[in-house]
């Protein structure tokens, strides 16, 4: 049976992005540090940048990347990636959850609106078969599922950055949950740990 693993970038102080993330900035002032590993290095939102991901970084999203069906992402991270240009870069099907379905963009895009977490597990999970299903983000996607007790996996790639503002992951999360590490993968750009979430 598929497994839903909750995967995302974070700094040491537990921020997803820093302040004024969205369209203008994405993750944020500062909050493109979070994803050096993605980029293979230093990037900015100014300048053209490169999917250039490398080394241990690599390794490990090729491993979890090449066990996925499906994605589930919420609005707010589909906006602040400008849709990643109109069409879905990542090789399954892309669940958005929205309150806004009305906002469907073309099928061919590889993106599916839907309005609650339900209909996009259940959704997602049918269209990944015997793969695995990806949450993203942002933060209230995953806390939403977690306190669901919908994920199986939760992945934390960890910037070696201290923020200090923006969205933090855990906010307003008031569950105890044990994990258990599956396994740890360090690089210059970020420590990615799997966790199995106890049930």
């Amino acid at each position: 049976m598929a497994k839903v693993i909750a995967a995302i970038s974070t700094s040491v102080d537990g921020y997803i992005t820093g302040p004024d993330d969205g369209p203008r900035y994405g993750l944020g002032k500062g909050g493109e540090r979070l994803h050096y590993w993605v980029m293979g290095g230093p990037w900015t939102y100014d300048g053209g940048h490169d999917f250039a991901m490398q080394g241990p970084d690599k390794d490990f999203y090729d491993e979890l990347e090449a066990g996925l069906g499906a994605g589930i992402v919420g609005r707010g991270m589909y906006d602040a990636a400008g849709a990643w240009g109109g069409t879905n870069p990542f090789g399954g099907p892309l669940f958005v959850l929205t309150h806004r379905v009305q906002d469907q963009p073309a099928a061919a895009s590889g993106f599916t609106f839907v309005a609650g977490l339900d209909e996009a597990l259940a959704r997602a999970i049918a269209a990944a078969g015997d793969k695995d299903v990806s949450i993203g983000g942002g933060a209230d996607v995953i806390r939403q599922a977690l306190a669901a007790g919908r994920v199986d996996e939760l992945v934390l790639s960890t910037a070696p950055v201290i923020l200090g503002a923006g969205k933090r992951l855990f906010d307003g999360f008031g569950q105890d949950i044990n994990l258990g590490i599956i396994k740890t993968v360090s690089s210059t750009f970020a420590t990615h740990v799997r966790y199995a979430v106890k049930k």
